[in-house]
């Protein structure tokens, strides 16, 4: 069978959730519901339910670099997604990989929070990220609070601002997703530095959700890998994640989990 004719293979770098509503299985079910093969590095195990997350036992640095290499000699990785971390030695081990691989395109989904507002990154792993993954991101996917934290401005910043922060940090394109902002609608916006930002807008439903950010950017990673380009591919997973939360199951006692199907 000839190359053309294989699935893109796309590379998860983020944490096992055991409740199976965000982290590494959301990133396995959006990747084959885009039609690409699923290879993931777990960067840190959680105990986590559907409510919060409980703790957070990140796995050594040079194991996770041995993995990404094991796969990189074996597997031609079409697109890396990077969520939870887990810690500063995670970080690095995931620059120390990036750095090996830059033609590769990266979408970085900074995870600081759960989604009930658990905090999950300490300044020092903040910093991190914004220091060592950020300039080698494709694009970076977070919300308007993560975005807060690594620009550094205020909750109340303009939207513009924040965007073009973002971009002065490294990343080549930056989608801040608005779901923390109250209101009837959710307005995502996407900045790059040659383009006009660009905005889009739902109808907001009902309840909390647990993986969207998770679903969102491994999406993006997958459209890319299948050949789309960096904009197409951000639009086409907008409409994807707003599919999966309108259609959206209560399967434990707390958030919803988006039904990731095509």
């Amino acid at each position: 069978m000839s190359n053309s004719s294989k699935k893109p293979i796309v590379l998860s770098l983020s944490g096992h959730d055991p409740s199976g509503g965000a982290g590494i299985q959301a990133d396995i079910e959006t990747f084959i519901q885009h039609g690409c093969h699923p290879s993931t590095v777990i960067t840190c195990l959680t105990v986590q339910d559907s409510n919060t997350v409980h703790k957070v036992m990140p796995l050594n640095a040079d194991d996770i670099v041995e993995q990404a290499n094991t796969l990189f000699t074996d597997m031609p990785i079409a697109a890396i997604k990077i969520g939870l971390t887990g810690s500063v030695e995670c970080v690095e081990a995931i620059e120390f990989i990036l750095l090996q691989h830059p033609q590769v395109p990266v979408v970085l989904d900074p995870v600081f929070a759960c989604g009930d507002g658990t905090p999950l990154a300490n300044t020092q792993l903040v910093t991190s990220i914004k220091e060592k993954l950020m300039p080698l991101a494709t694009i970076i996917t977070p919300n308007s609070l993560e975005a807060c934290k690594l620009t550094g401005l205020s909750n109340q910043a303009k939207i513009e601002h924040l965007g073009q922060a973002l971009l002065e940090l490294g990343a080549e394109y930056a989608l801040i997703t608005g779901g923390h902002i109250a209101g009837e609608y959710i307005h995502n916006h996407l900045f790059h530095k040659s383009t006009p930002t660009s905005s889009t807008q739902w109808l907001r439903k009902a309840g909390e959700f647990h993986g969207t950010g998770c679903t969102l950017a491994s999406a993006i990673a997958a459209l890319i890998a299948q050949g789309n380009n960096t904009p197409i591919a951000i639009e086409m997973a907008q409409d994807y994640t707003n599919t999966s939360i309108q259609s959206a199951e209560q399967l434990g006692k707390g958030q919803l989990f988006p039904r990731r199907t095509q």
